[in-house]
């Protein structure tokens, strides 16, 4: 027979004026935003349109060297000698470190120039001295868009500067930022600085602030990275953490810097005030029971693979229903990681999740004189 228990989920909620989806204009040639631990899509418009990225490349760039960081190929102490590429960024205009030709720069230095003060001349030099030639590095960049599911980018340069081979959407700059967040978070604390000082050679020290306009409001932001091209006009990765939640946007084509300010608030508080994140399950923890027959015990905690979050309409929470299926009791033997059970996922009567449920220990057998006892239990009383 098929046993189904119901969980439903209560959580408080606090009534706020909705703002629907449709009604939200977002001043932007495309723009997306995602609640980060669900993966819901909260606002999207044209997010597989195609824009040259400028310098939210550069989060790609830090990317590469942190992955080589945690590998154990490339240390933060590490320096790398400041070719004459690098050095003609930091003197022709470009946002820049200031770097000097010949010098010995840490690769700590390097990324803190990229991130903070948006050095291109920065970004040549990591570039050159992770790969070799900037060209390389690029390869190395495209290379792991692609494996992180970036299908619509291509990188020509480790900064973002004009370059119509350098190319994304604000959906796959969503997936590298969501990739920079779960991956490094000790180093995404970087982003959220809001000045780096180098102590160069041979000169005063130089102090930048972050280019965000986000960093500087009381709403939690916590990074990521604008650019600006002439052709692209203004853009902004921007994320946000609050209570424990956090929400990605990105948007391309502002037409001014407080426009790009403005419109990715705009975003970003759509998200905080239309839905909830609600938690369903903690990865490899105790998530309920089911009853198992012939067992040494007559129960086993069942749990998910990863942690489950799903996101809703704000004041909607009553809507939503956790159901567990499966067809028991479940005889032993049961082994660990033994999958048992179906956890669904049902909101406004539409499922919208299943996934498996694992035996946390294993249930051994009991010896055939308690079988035998369990047996006629059942077979008298009809108790298992």
């Amino acid at each position: 027979m098929f046993k189904k228990l119901l969980l439903f989920v209560f959580i408080k909620f606090i009534l706020i004026n909705n703002v629907s989806s449709a009604n939200l204009d977002i001043q932007a040639r495309t723009a997306i935003l995602q609640d980060y631990l669900s993966g819901k899509i909260l606002y999207e418009k044209e997010p597989d349109r195609s824009i040259y990225p400028a310098s939210m490349t550069k989060i790609m760039t830090s990317i590469i060297a942190f992955d080589l960081i945690k590998s154990g190929d490339l240390n933060l102490d590490e320096k790398f000698i400041i070719s004459e590429k690098a050095w003609r960024l930091s003197t022709a205009g470009y946002s820049s470190m200031f770097v000097m030709i010949g010098d010995e720069v840490s690769v700590e230095d390097l990324l803190k120039g990229i991130i903070i003060a948006s050095g291109n001349d920065a970004c040549i030099a990591l570039a050159e001295g992770i790969a070799g030639t900037e060209d390389e590095f690029a390869i190395m960049m495209t290379s792991k868009a692609k494996e992180i599911g970036m299908q619509n980018t291509n990188f020509a340069n480790s900064s973002g500067i004009n370059d119509p081979d350098n190319y994304s959407t604000v959906r796959d700059i969503m997936l590298m930022s969501n990739y920079l967040i779960k991956k490094h978070p000790e180093y995404y604390k970087w982003f959220s600085e809001k000045e780096f000082t180098w102590d160069r050679t041979g000169g005063d020290p130089i102090t930048q602030g972050n280019r965000n306009p986000l960093l500087y409001k009381n709403l939690g932001a916590d990074g990521i990275k604008t650019g600006y091209l002439a052709v692209e006009r203004y853009s902004l990765a921007s994320s946000i953490e609050r209570n424990g939640r956090r929400l990605i946007a990105v948007g391309s084509g502002f037409e001014t810097k407080n426009s790009r300010s403005r419109q990715s608030t705009k975003l970003l508080t759509y998200g905080l005030t239309n839905f909830d994140l609600v938690e369903i399950s903690k990865k490899n923890e105790p998530f309920d029971k089911v009853e198992v027959w012939l067992g040494k015990n007559n129960t086993v905690n069942v749990y998910t693979k990863k942690d489950i979050y799903k996101t809703i309409k704000k004041g909607q929470k009553k809507k939503l229903l956790v159901k567990i299926t499966y067809k028991g009791p479940i005889e032993a033997p049961i082994k660990k990681d033994q999958v048992l059970a179906k956890l669904k996922i049902i909101y406004d009567q539409d499922q919208i999740g299943e996934y498996d449920l694992l035996a946390l220990n294993e249930v051994k057998k009991v010896n055939i004189f308690s079988r035998l006892m369990k047996s006629l239990n059942y077979l008298i009383w009809g108790d298992v």
